[in-house]
């Protein structure tokens, strides 16, 4: 009877265990495969690194609530940019303020003194004290180091490193080794511009210069989470810097957004050559910054994959907000321009399962019954104008849309929008200077990325779906031609 009561009790377990394991990351509209917290919120990715054959990804983090409150940094590492090993919280705000958004290098060289290949944060301190009472001095910049990958951290005892005067929005410092001046650089937004400095050390930083370009677009919001870099351009051994700068209002089509500039930089100065582009034009690609440290030189950039405008309205109940996929750039050049291409980075493959194949589809085209809550949709394409829409049974869709030189998303019907008024006011749209002849579209419940010709143009959107969609129609009002259309189910990833 003994025996028997063990057993009973061993099988119970043992199905409650599984139960557990089929809930985990199972809430409605919790993504299958991006990166979300597993509860509270989530903002800014922070201290994008690559150390030992993992990815660090740090993170703006409130751990009491799903509205934005005192920051922490979040922490999550990886060995393939998908599966996800979630960390202790990283670092704690203290008498200096919270913690706000920055970067993290490994120090190869112990320039800190700190420790052979230690991995180091660099910090916006927020004195929200300070602020209540009206001052503009409310930021500084300050390191925390680590000796065990991450997992606990030790902030320098004379932070912070540099302290901020006059400058009201004075944050997100992003640094680099640059072999050119044997020293490290920091990028640094601050009001509507970015401030460089140098250091030897990490710790003492010397003022270089201002960079703004002039003209600018007049009407941008605060600059935040800036990243700068040097790339080969695709298919040549030419060298050039990428800035990239992120605005929490006025973009294209409202709210949070990212743009980049290429140019030159001397280790002092930064010029732009050339005007910026927008690196995406959906409303729900914000705060996006590279890892630091890859393996080959590559950049890989992870985003926050929502807007100011409803980040803290939208209706998750356990946690809010997620990553991007990682997208690894690619600095490409036309006739008449550099400019960025955006790949999905990893083995992403590895995660994908074929559910259909053809090689020609006759339109208008109609699937039903397939499920599109967790898929890669891609294919190519010959014509001018095309209508995706994809539903679910209630009645609920989204629709994507080329039509000649405007790209469109319209979400207004696509499930819960009543929480914010901004949410679904208007269709989102993306200028095309050339012919569209790829489409990759990926979908993960309660969002959509979408690359064009290879990633030349990108755009990202969230959405709230009652039902999980499950049916795709394809129409054209042109001599339109698709061929080479795949569609794979995305394998959950938690």
């Amino acid at each position: 009877m003994k025996y028997l009561v063990l057993i009973l009790l061993f099988f119970q377990l043992n199905s409650f265990s599984q139960s557990n394991s089929n809930d985990y990351y199972n809430e409605t509209h919790r993504p299958q495969f991006h990166f979300t917290p597993e509860s509270k919120w989530m903002n800014d990715p922070n201290g994008l690194v690559y150390h030992n054959g993992k990815y660090h990804l740090f993170y703006q983090y409130y751990p009491k609530d799903i509205v934005w409150g005192p920051m922490h940094w979040g922490h999550a590492s990886s060995t393939d940019l998908y599966h996800w090993e979630h960390h202790p919280i990283a670092l704690y705000p203290d008498k200096l303020g919270n913690i706000f958004s920055g970067c993290a290098v490994i120090d190869k060289n112990n320039t800190a003194g700190f420790g052979k290949d230690a991995m180091i944060a660099i910090f916006t301190y927020h004195n929200d004290e300070l602020w209540k009472k009206g001052y503009r001095n409310t930021e500084s910049q300050a390191i925390a180091y680590s000796l065990d990958e991450g997992i606990t951290w030790t902030k320098y005892s004379d932070n912070p490193v540099i302290n901020n005067s006059s400058e009201k929005d004075f944050r997100d410092p992003n640094v680099f080794w640059n072999e050119a001046i044997n020293a490290w650089n920091m990028v640094l937004a601050s009001g509507d511009r970015v401030k460089i400095f140098s250091s030897d050390n990490l710790k003492d930083w010397k003022y270089k210069s201002d960079f703004k370009p002039n003209p600018d677009i007049s009407k941008i919001g605060t600059w935040e989470c800036v990243d700068l870099f040097k790339m080969k351009v695709n298919g040549d051994e030419k060298e050039k810097w990428v800035m990239i700068v992120n605005h929490d209002k006025y973009t294209p089509n409202g709210g949070s957004g990212t743009r980049y500039f290429i140019g030159d930089f001397d280790g002092e100065v930064f010029t732009n050559t050339q005007p910026s582009k927008w690196l995406d034009y959906g409303t729900d690609y914000y705060a996006g910054v590279t890892f630091y440290n890859v393996p080959d030189d590559k950049r890989i950039l992870i985003s926050w994959m929502s807007n100011w405008l409803y980040a803290q309205k939208t209706p998750t109940k356990v946690w809010r907000s997620a990553m991007t996929l990682p997208r690894e750039l690619i600095l490409d050049k036309d006739e008449k321009e550099y400019f960025l291409k955006q790949q999905i980075a990893g083995d992403f493959n590895k995660i994908l399962n074929k559910m259909l194949h053809k090689r020609e589809v006759q339109l208008p085209y109609q699937k039903k019954n397939i499920q599109l809550s967790q898929a890669e949709l891609s294919f190519n394409f010959e014509g001018k104008q095309l209508l995706i829409t994809i539903s679910n049974n209630k009645g609920e869709f989204l629709e994507i849309e080329l039509n000649d030189e405007i790209f469109s998303i319209n979400r207004a019907n696509s499930g819960i929008t009543d929480f914010s008024e901004k949410f679904a006011e208007s269709v989102q749209t993306m200028p095309i200077d050339e012919k569209i002849s790829n489409f990759q579209i990926i979908l993960d419940r309660a969002s959509v990325e979408i690359l064009l010709n290879k990633g030349k143009y990108s755009m990202t959107t969230i959405f709230f779906p009652n039902e999980e969609f499950s049916n795709l129609k394809l129409e054209s009002n042109s001599n339109s031609k698709i061929t080479n259309m795949t569609i794979n189910e995305v394998k959950k990833t938690w």
